[in-house]
């Protein structure tokens, strides 16, 4: 099967996430418009009901370097949050601590990452951590 080339690929995911495909609890785009390379991507997520996070937005940066869909985005969240995966000093997503990243596939998108991201959040482990305050950023 061909490979679709880095920019098709990109230009697929930016019409997807304009036109807000998916069930709307994570949505992302490009940061500036005039990125030619699209490589900087704004992200939101919505928190999951009946965890900490319930009625909160958490956004995050993420950036596709030349490699991607080869390799997967570096993402950061600058909404201050407490998960297992984010470097709380930071707030970047540890690839090695996130299973979407540490197994990353070419066919996994943005939209992979922000929705296994949501469920972390969700987990049960994880739903009742304590957080910052809202509005708290890294």
């Amino acid at each position: 099967m061909a490979k679709v080339p880095r920019n098709f690929r990109l230009l697929e995911e930016l019409e997807k996430g304009e036109k807000g495909i998916g069930d709307g609890t994570c949505s992302y785009g490009l940061a500036d418009s005039d990125d030619i390379m699209m490589s900087s991507w704004n992200g939101t997520i919505l928190g999951p009901p009946h965890t900490v996070h319930e009625n909160r937005i958490y956004s995050l940066k993420i950036h596709c370097d030349g490699n991607y869909p080869d390799t997967p985005p570096a993402i950061s969240f600058l909404s201050r949050i407490n998960l297992p995966c984010v470097n709380q000093q930071t707030g970047k997503v540890e690839p090695n601590r996130l299973n979407c990243l540490h197994n990353w596939k070419r066919d996994y998108t943005l939209e992979t990452v922000l929705t296994e991201l949501r469920r972390e959040m969700a987990h049960p482990n994880h739903r009742k951590l304590p957080q910052s305050p809202e509005g708290s950023c890294y």
